[in-house]
């Protein structure tokens, strides 16, 4: 589940990386946004998670849908309950014409309300988004808080997108952490400038 606690959350700050990189005419070349086939992605989805074959993710299968549920503010604009293919596409399309091609994204975890240190934090790429769009990965802090990269990117940061999230902690070898919460998880989250808990903080209290 996402929750809004964002006591120690760090605000995700995010920023379109300009052409350029200021006024210097030999400066890196533009970051684009990762070229994700909008309308594959709005059929794709609809393949993994409409199971019923009506065209809609809705009810019992929303809750198997992680990332769609997380970004349904976002994804539902007519306002049924429902996430259709169109609505994807659009979303889609939406990240392209935003130009962000990296931002900078942090999230905290907690265990029934405390801090969770030492956890990694994956973000892996719903797969009909396709394959240029990358993961990111972090590690909470004493306080939680994990900073997510796309592994060796330059510059730091991850990628507009729908993610399933896994966190894990291994002690000797053993996962303490329920597989709800990684191999099997049931978290989810958009990466936008205007995702839901995107102002407050993405938070994830883990419950075991």
């Amino acid at each position: 589940m996402i929750d809004r606690f964002g006591r120690f959350g760090v605000v995700v700050a995010c920023v379109a990386i300009l052409a350029g990189w200021g006024c210097w005419s030999r400066g890196p070349a533009r970051l684009h946004p990762p070229g994700i086939n909008a309308s594959a992605a709005g059929s794709g989805a609809m393949e993994q998670y409409d199971t019923d074959g009506n065209g809609k993710v809705c009810g019992d299968e929303l809750e198997k849908a992680a990332s769609l549920k997380a970004a349904l503010k976002n994804l539902d604009k007519n306002g049924d309950g429902c996430v259709s293919a169109d609505e994807v596409t659009a979303r889609v399309e939406a990240w392209q014409d935003s130009k962000i091609g990296r931002m900078s994204l942090s999230c905290t975890v907690t265990r029934n309300g405390k801090p969770l240190p030492g956890a990694a934090v994956n973000f892996v790429p719903e797969k009909y988004l396709g394959d240029e769009l990358k993961g990111c990965t972090g590690k909470t802090d004493k306080n939680g808080v994990a900073i997510l990269t796309i592994p060796d990117a330059d510059p730091p940061g991850a990628a507009c997108g729908l993610y399933l999230v896994e966190i894990s902690k291994k002690e000797g070898g053993t996962e303490t952490i329920p597989a709800q919460y990684n191999t099997q998880t049931t978290l989810g989250q958009e990466a936008s400038q205007d995702a839901e808990n995107i102002e407050m903080g993405i938070a994830f209290d883990l419950k075991y």
